[in-house]
């Protein structure tokens, strides 16, 4: 069974930085696409980062230039770096992956972390 766990959220003051990660676990063939949501109090959940497994990366328009979503394949783990973090980053951020089970071209399934909490000190 495929398993993503997270790891790396916390508090910190506005200006400061963190970086979650996320680690794969399980039959994994492939991760096709992955990345992060986030959902803070009372609003909507966003797509805050995803970066495709060719590398095309896509961001927030509110965290981009802030955040970096990075992978390293070998480990099947990705990161997401939250750099000049504002209080309106706080929210609970998860991760997701598509992922391919075996190569004879069956669909990616999506797994989902945990969920890592981040809270931002004004």
């Amino acid at each position: 069974q495929v398993q993503l766990e997270e790891s790396g959220g916390g508090l910190v003051q506005a200006g400061g930085s963190l970086r979650l990660s996320c680690v794969a676990s399980g039959p994994i063939y492939k991760l096709i696409d992955m990345g992060w949501y986030r959902q803070g109090p009372g609003k909507q959940r966003e797509l805050v980062a995803r970066s495709s497994s060719g590398g095309n990366t896509d961001y927030a328009v509110s965290v981009k230039g802030r955040f970096t979503i990075s992978k390293d394949d070998t480990k099947n783990t990705f990161y997401l770096e939250m750099n000049s973090l504002k209080f309106e980053d706080t929210a609970v951020y998860v991760c997701y992956a598509d992922v391919l089970l075996d190569g004879w071209g069956n669909t990616p399934l999506t797994y989902w972390g945990q969920g890592a909490q981040v809270t931002v000190s004004s």
